[in-house]
């Protein structure tokens, strides 16, 4: 097991050195002056004189070749400096980590609730193959999967809060009122739609694996003793489809950061999407790649976690790991 970890970190940090040499070639080839909001007139009434330029250009990290810059960057990014904002010349580093508890809330709460619904759903489809339950569940998460998030949370706002008024429409807290049940409140849109997607694939997933555990002796052992279905479903299937369930978890930690980008839009939730939105129409390179590497990070811990996980939902994998690196 120590040699696997090795491995996968080193995996890990491989991967993380292409990500981070991808995204600046891409923020670097793309088109238009970082320096954009200082250098038009018409969208600053103040005009930089050309040493000043030069002083933020260098102030920024924006001088020298593209080999210089990566360095640059990299290193001080390494050192736990992730540069200053174009836009308004502020460390990114604290801006994006005034803004992580937000987004980490309402994407832990949407894949939370998104795990709860999906097994006992999967699990009834899955159990009762081609029955009108299974039609009914597929016909629902089919739907779930091809939902616009976008048109689903403006159908939610229309009806929820301009209809019936139930619910706040935008932002996560009422003025003044500082509660964490006014929290809640605001959260309940946007969590349901960003869970309805990840629920739906959850489902398909179990189904499939339900379906497929049905088959094998031990289930069918237990049918025969007399064991009632429901403790089948909890006391035998159940456990062996955590692993498709541990799979997508551990591919859904990047959109911890990255999936609530267009919701957060939509519902004016003050979090990581709302920033990096702004930074993309302000051309903030540097908190884009700040962004950008924080969700990088996410994701490859989330599935290293994932991996060390099998081994517990599976006592199997996890000696075909040792046997391998042994």
């Amino acid at each position: 097991m120590k040699n696997f970890i090795i491995k996968r970190v080193a995996q890990m940090a491989l991967v993380f050195v292409i990500v981070s040499i991808f995204s600046f070639l891409i923020i670097y080839f793309s088109p238009g002056d970082p320096l954009y909001l200082y250098t038009s007139p018409a969208v600053s009434s103040y005009k930089m004189t050309d040493e000043q330029l030069d002083d933020m250009r260098e102030s920024l990290g924006l001088n020298g070749n593209i080999v210089q810059r990566y360095a640059n960057w990299a290193g001080k990014m390494l050192q736990g400096d992730w540069g200053l904002s174009i836009s308004n010349h502020q460390p990114v580093k604290g801006q994006i980590l005034d803004k992580l508890p937000n987004t980490i809330g309402l994407m832990g709460a949407s894949l939370i609730l998104s795990i709860l619904v999906a097994i006992p759903l999967g699990l009834l489809a899955g159990y009762y193959k081609n029955s009108w339950i299974d039609n009914v569940i597929s016909g629902i998460s089919y739907l779930g999967i091809s939902l616009p998030a976008f048109w689903f949370g403006i159908m939610l706002i229309i009806v929820f809060s301009l209809n019936l008024g139930w619910l706040p429409s935008s932002g996560m807290r009422s003025i003044g009122v500082t509660s964490t049940a006014d929290v809640i409140r605001h959260g309940i849109l946007p969590v349901i739609v960003l869970s309805v997607n990840n629920t739906a694939v959850f489902v398909r997933y179990i189904r499939s694996n339900t379906i497929e555990q049905k088959e094998e002796e031990y289930v069918m052992t237990a049918v025969s003793k007399g064991v009632g279905q429901m403790q089948v479903l909890k006391g035998h299937v159940l456990k062996n489809c955590l692993l498709p369930i541990i799979t997508m978890v551990g591919m859904n930690f990047g959109t911890l950061i990255t999936g609530s980008f267009i919701v957060e839009s939509v519902f004016g939730w003050p979090g990581l999407g709302t920033l990096c939105m702004s930074a993309i129409n302000s051309r903030d390179y540097t908190m884009i790649m700040g962004i950008t590497m924080l969700a990088c990070t996410v994701l490859l811990i989330g599935n290293f976690l994932a991996d060390i996980l099998y081994g517990f939902a599976d006592p199997r994998i996890k000696q075909g790991k040792e046997k391998q690196n042994g």
